[in-house]
């Protein structure tokens, strides 16, 4: 059996670990078993320097004051919590039936994060439920739940996956912090899908699917104005994806050599209905990774209608219906020490929503941008093991017609601590 992590993410988690993991394999009849997974856990120290909104999702950095209790200023959080990748088991099962490769897929994902004395919180997520079956000759078809086709690459490329990034104030307790998710780009999220992914021709395959639309959404998808001139979102407005699904597809050519790398392109359509009209989301992606003598280059880049911001059709449309316009990207250099293994990075990258006529004539709001740097030094302990430093810094930005009501926030997070593979 090649080493290997039994995740969907596996092929960003190799890529960024000092060596190929191995899942734990067992015999088991007419089936081949594979347990692998993910423990991590990480101090974040997160300094407030800024709170002038609360405009946009969540789970961003900016609600971390808000946890504080201290209100807007200057404020200081510290928390024990998992990083990007929420801790992971996952089972998979494979077998050659009928002249047919026939798998499947389960994981659980635990949290590693506390803030209420007697009281655990709903830290239990569960990303995969999947089968698949096919043949190398014409490609393999899965049904279930599995990461989103839309993005994926972009996440897996990210090397905060294996680090904290942002919101590792606002989300202790919870499973996961954000990463870079939201600074840019859209997070691909775990979706019911029935996919088919093509043959490898040399180098070159592709995936196309339809996922399940996302129903009864409720989206803070209304900006107005309020007493002094905040900028705020207001009651949620019910979107739903209807009777259609929503469809995905990417395409990859990937390389290897003393010159590796890879190109990439996905795109995704949903319909979005109203109560009385409506919508399209959609989006596109391109990205390309090189990697040569221990550098790494990554860039991205995402533009989209009605896709909002941070999550899928989060802000993606105005009170009125119409859809905003989304864009971002990132930028990611890395250097692998000969001899070492240890990896330094750096990276930066954003995410920007676009106001709408009717939001500029309500209250004049034209723009929200979302932006995070970050340094990263990834030190391989043992080859399943792996030591993680993070500093970011993440800027929110409300752009308005009237440049003297412009808000910003502001945040610094330095995190420590340990993931491991098995």
């Amino acid at each position: 059996m090649k080493t290997k992590l039994s995740l969907a993410v596996a092929s960003a988690l190799v890529a960024a670990a000092s060596s190929a993991n191995a899942g734990i394999t067992i015999p088991a009849g007419d089936w081949t078993l594979d347990i692998g997974g993910v423990v991590n856990a990480y101090y974040t120290h997160t300094n407030v320097d800024k709170v002038q909104h609360t405009l946009g999702y969540g789970g961003l950095f900016y609600t971390q004051a808000n946890t504080l209790g201290k209100g807007a200023g200057k404020n200081d959080v510290s928390n024990i919590t998992t990083g990007l990748l929420p801790n992971y088991l996952s089972v998979s099962g494979k077998t050659r039936q009928n002249d047919l490769d026939v798998g499947f897929t389960i994981s659980i994902n635990p949290g590693a994060s506390t803030i209420g004395a007697g009281y655990q919180g709903p830290q239990q997520e569960n990303r995969q439920a999947f089968l698949t079956f096919g043949d190398a000759s014409w490609g393999s078809i899965k049904l279930g739940k599995d990461l989103g086709i839309f993005a994926s690459d972009a996440i897996l490329n990210d090397m905060t996956l294996l680090g904290v990034g942002s919101g590792a104030g606002g989300l202790a307790g919870n499973t996961t912090t954000t990463g870079r998710i939201g600074t840019g780009f859209m997070y691909a999220d775990w979706k019911s899908q029935i996919a088919y992914t093509s043959p490898n021709w040399s180098g070159f395959n592709f995936t196309a699917g339809v996922t399940q639309a996302w129903n009864a959404i409720a989206v803070s998808n209304k900006i107005t104005a309020t007493a002094g001139g905040s900028t705020l979102p207001t009651a949620t407005s019910t979107q739903r994806g209807g009777s259609n699904p929503a469809f995905e597809a990417k395409a990859s050519y990937a390389w290897e050599g003393d010159f590796a790398g890879k190109v990439w392109v996905s795109g995704l359509h949903q319909k979005v209905e109203f109560a009385t009209t409506s919508e399209d989301a959609t989006a596109y992606d391109i990205g390309a990774t090189v990697n040569v003598a221990g550098f790494g280059l990554t860039g991205y880049y995402y533009d989209g209608e009605g896709i909002g911001q941070t999550v899928q059709l989060n802000l993606g449309f105005d009170g009125t219906g119409k859809a905003r316009d989304s864009k971002g990207g990132y930028i990611q250099a890395t250097y692998t020490i000969p001899g070492v293994g240890t990896k330094i990075g750096a990276s930066w990258g954003e995410s920007i929503l676009e106001g709408t006529s009717a939001d500029r004539a309500a209250v004049g709001f034209d723009e929200l941008k979302d932006e995070m740097w970050t340094i990263g030094v990834y030190h391989p302990l043992t080859k399943h093991l792996n030591l993680v430093a993070e500093y970011s810094n993440v800027k929110s930005e409300v752009s308005r017609t009237i440049a003297t009501l412009d808000q910003e926030n502001e945040a610094d997070t330095f995190s420590v601590g340990a993931i491991l593979f098995f």
